[in-house]
């Protein structure tokens, strides 16, 4: 059963007593920060929000899960996401550096209340720099879980530094087992290096894997049951993802996706799915308990379905974004952005003044799918010009 939408209010908004951000600011700090927020209701800090709220918005969210991109380049085309011709990619000079991608979880970890920490692309398994990223971020917050979105490509050879440098464990994008379907799906005949990868990251004992599989109608959808099989003989934890309208191409339908109860129907004609008894707590996948029909009384793994489309979980949503060009995305399928890197790259402008930017960008985040309501495919809903891979999952 899937969360419905039903915004909590906000109740009155905090004090303005004492607003302002982190000790250390200055009054061109917060004039400054301000400037090119993407809330056209007003900054937070008029609204009264405090730098010790957090990256509140005005439906009473609050985010504390940080999703950065690292880059907008990847090395696979994959059908629901770009065009087999690829993108014009950043240029180098227009991408965060290192540093600045340190800097900017710190200010979210010691300023803003962010919790989790999610390393997206693009393809972050691209950056020369990235284990040097990672060592960087654990440095200055050892306790914080950080995980990584990859497609695998090159993970057998990074895997061990990675889990050195800090990384709490992977996702895997990975929509079929079959080379066929594969190389279909992604344009790219690569299917053994990434079951490398994830085989080698199980074995360096990179956290909890998670696998991530968009199911395609009439191209993969009948393999699902055996990818859970796969998934759970592992000891992986699988995702199925509903295909939602980001893709390059723009031919996403809302009669064209398989939703969520389809992928439960394909599923249990060989297993037993029951709800997780564990909270759900801001997770954007709704878990299941596995069974196999052979087996009903051995729990054999837990599955999850993100269904964006026709479940959506807006309500409970805790994410914030940072495309690669350190702009803040409020909402995944949001039509502004707000520029961080601008503020970063400014002699003299202090932490204060991008956690206020941030706390204006987030102020402004949309009740749901970047509108006022829920509603993929609806007719008002229009598709952002970013694709998923621009964005950063």
């Amino acid at each position: 059963m899937g969360i419905q939408l039903g915004m909590p209010s906000i109740g009155s908004p905090p004090s303005a007593a004492g607003s302002g951000c982190a000790t250390g600011s200055t009054a061109d700090d917060a004039a400054g920060s301000h400037a090119g927020a993407s809330d056209a209701n007003g900054s937070a800090a008029a609204a009264g929000v405090r730098a010790a709220d957090g990256l509140l918005d005005r439906y009473g969210r609050r985010a504390t899960d940080m999703r950065l991109s690292l880059t907008d380049k990847c090395n696979l085309r994959c059908t629901y996401c770009m065009p087999a011709e690829g993108l014009d990619w950043l240029a180098k000079d227009k991408v965060l550096s290192g540093a600045e991608i340190v800097r900017l979880v710190r200010i979210g970890v010691d300023e803003l209340g962010v919790r989790e920490l999610r390393l997206t692309g693009g393809e972050p398994l691209v950056r020369a720099d990235l284990v040097d990223i990672v060592a960087g971020i654990r440095s200055n917050h050892p306790d914080l879980p950080i995980s990584m979105t990859t497609n695998g490509l090159g993970l057998d050879k990074k895997a061990q530094a990675l889990k050195d440098a800090g990384l709490t464990r992977i996702n895997v994008s990975l929509d079929s087992l079959h080379p066929d379907t594969f190389a279909q799906l992604t344009r790219r005949p690569f299917l053994p290096r990434v079951l490398a990868g994830v085989e080698e990251a199980a074995r360096v004992g990179l956290g909890l894997i998670k696998i991530n599989a968009v199911l395609m109608r009439g191209i993969n959808d009948v393999e699902s049951p055996d990818l859970l099989e796969w998934a759970v003989s592992h000891g992986f934890e699988l995702r199925f993802i509903e295909q939602m309208p980001l893709d390059a191409d723009h031919g996403w339908t809302r009669d064209g996706m398989i939703s969520a109860a389809e992928i439960r129907g394909w599923l249990e004609r060989d297993f037993i799915l029951t709800p997780d008894p564990r909270q759900r707590d801001g997770a954007p996948a709704e878990r299941w308990e596995v069974r196999r029909r052979s087996a009903p009384d051995v729990v054999a793994g837990i599955v999850g379905i993100i269904a964006s489309v026709t479940e959506p979980f807006c309500a409970d949503c805790r994410r914030t974004r940072i495309t690669a060009e350190g702009k803040v995305r409020s909402c995944l399928f949001s039509h502004e952005e707000t520029d961080l890197l601008e503020l970063l790259r400014t002699p003299g402008s202090g932490d204060a003044a991008v956690a206020a930017r941030w706390q204006d960008a987030m102020w402004g985040k949309p009740k749901a799918h970047g509108m006022d309501h829920t509603g993929l495919g609806d007719a008002d809903y229009v598709q952002p010009d970013r694709t998923m891979s621009a964005i950063g999952g």
